[in-house]
């Protein structure tokens, strides 16, 4: 049995730039490759300490999920650029076979060695050589505004896809709501769903889009972009992070999560809130 037979994925089925180094327990490039990416360095660290504890992180999961249950994949999702693999436990979880995809090598192994992911690829997506048309699905969390172009990317993510294979995708949205959050994240922009729309025009349909976060935005607005917009861009400490996620307060934890609920149910009935802080899309591979 080779490594990831027990979720029915074989890395070879899909690349053959890729070997498993089996002290890791991690598949790596067959050629060391160095490529730019806008995501800072220390980012990986900083999220494995606030994602089990974060409103936030854990909201979004439950959003994903949904939308992946209301359009399942044909197959395993192979998870781009998914950091320390939050995301793809949560859907191993809920029973949907995911292969991570990590170019940083601290949130491939955190992915293999704390989430107890069993398919983790420390390679960019350049690096990987995945085969054209050979992955079934995709997911892209809150990775598309690090990519400076974007719709180039989304292209080169259709040219992987199945015909007819799934994009699951969360970006940041409105760039009204720009603050040093995102100067400090290195991103280049925040969506609206006709721009995120636009950006994968040329390889994927839109089957669903919704806003998330919608009841968060006022404080988002109050505490992040009117600061910025005003001048006030100091640097936010970690502690900082870890108070606007509740990452330290269980019980705001789950008070903010109970306003949210109303997202889940929502996306599980297929509609769609209009205004948010992040953008959930599932589009289609186009024939």
């Amino acid at each position: 049995m080779s490594p990831g037979d027990e979720l029915g994925v074989n890395v070879a089925s899909f690349s053959d730039a890729l070997h498993f180094d089996a002290a890791t327990g991690i598949w790596r490039t067959n050629v060391a490759a160095a490529e730019s990416i806008s995501y800072p360095a220390d980012q990986n660290d900083a999220c494995f300490r606030l994602e089990d504890g974060s409103f936030w992180f854990t909201h979004r999961n439950r959003c994903i999920v949904t939308a992946v249950r209301q359009y399942p994949p044909s197959g395993f999702i192979l998870d781009v650029g998914g950091g320390n693999g939050f995301v793809a436990r949560g859907l191993i979880e809920a029973g949907f076979a995911t292969v991570l995809l990590e170019p940083g090598g601290m949130g491939a192994q955190n992915a293999r060695d704390a989430r107890r992911l069993p398919t983790v690829i420390n390679a960019t997506l350049d690096e990987a050589a995945i085969r054209p048309g050979s992955v079934p699905s995709v997911g892209l969390f809150d990775v598309l505004e690090h990519i400076e172009d974007d719709r180039g990317f989304a292209h080169q993510l259709a040219g992987i896809v199945r015909p007819g294979g799934l994009l699951y995708l969360t970006v940041p949205s409105f760039n009204w709501l720009w603050s040093t959050a995102d100067v400090e994240a290195m991103h280049y922009r925040r969506y609206t769903r006709r721009s995120l729309t636009d950006s994968l025009a040329s390889g994927f349909d839109v089957l669903y889009a919704t806003y998330l976060f919608e009841r968060l935005v006022p404080l988002f607005a109050l505490m992040r972009a009117l600061p910025y917009r005003v001048g006030f861009t100091r640097p936010k400490s970690g502690h900082a992070y870890e108070r606007e996620h509740a990452a330290g307060s269980q019980r705001l934890a789950d008070a903010l999560g109970r306003m949210l609920n109303h997202e889940v149910a929502a996306i599980a009935a297929g509609k769609s809130l209009a205004v948010g802080s992040s953008l959930l899309v599932v589009a289609r591979r186009r024939h």
